[in-house]
């Protein structure tokens, strides 16, 4: 069963001044590639590809709440992995360090709507980083990505929901600007 969660939902520009963003030349799907330097370290973010899914799938398990609801049947994440691909308004990333080793996720979701003047929502959902880039300023420059991503792509506001036992996510997202506006409710079908 689902834990009860909170919605947060951001409504202002963050500063981008500490990375450096540079984008791949090629612009074709699954080619799309951006450089981000985050205190000397670079990384790149890029949509994932099939290759990707069972070490995306070991981020999102490699987590307190996580551990109790992945699976170690890898065919329902190759079939979601599936639909997400070719759904033109999903956005997998994988993020890779230096070495070109996976040591992040998350899907960024662009949502039309008639609410708020037929605004554009981008769901942010299953950020996860690696233990050995946690807390060097990786997450902040993702979500002035996502933001920057989100907003070329036409979206208005960018929200997430968190799970009400992580606090310190919270405390986190507090810091990026989100402000948690919104209780969340899910129902298992």
């Amino acid at each position: 069963m689902y834990s009860s969660l909170v919605q947060y939902v951001a409504y202002r520009t963050l500063p981008r001044a500490h990375l450096q963003f540079e984008s791949s030349s090629e612009r074709d799907y699954h080619a799309f590639m951006e450089q981000i330097t985050v205190d000397g370290q670079r990384f790149s973010i890029s949509r994932a590809a099939r290759d990707d899914v069972e070490v995306l799938v070991g981020l999102l398990a490699d987590d307190i709440l996580g551990s109790t609801r992945e699976t170690a049947d890898l065919d329902t994440y190759f079939e979601a992995f599936t639909d997400i691909d070719a759904d033109p308004n999903q956005f997998l990333a994988v993020i890779r360090d230096a070495d070109k080793e996976v040591c992040g996720t998350f899907q960024l979701t662009l949502i039309p709507g008639l609410a708020r003047g037929g605004a554009k929502r981008l769901q942010i959902e299953a950020v996860r980083l690696g233990p050995s880039t946690r807390g060097k300023g990786l997450g902040s420059a993702i979500f002035t990505w996502a933001h920057e991503w989100g907003r070329s792509h036409g979206a208005a506001l960018a929200q997430l929901t968190s799970d009400k036992q992580r606090r310190d996510a919270h405390r986190f997202y507090d810091s990026l600007g989100y402000l948690a506006t919104h209780e969340g409710y899910k129902l298992a079908l």
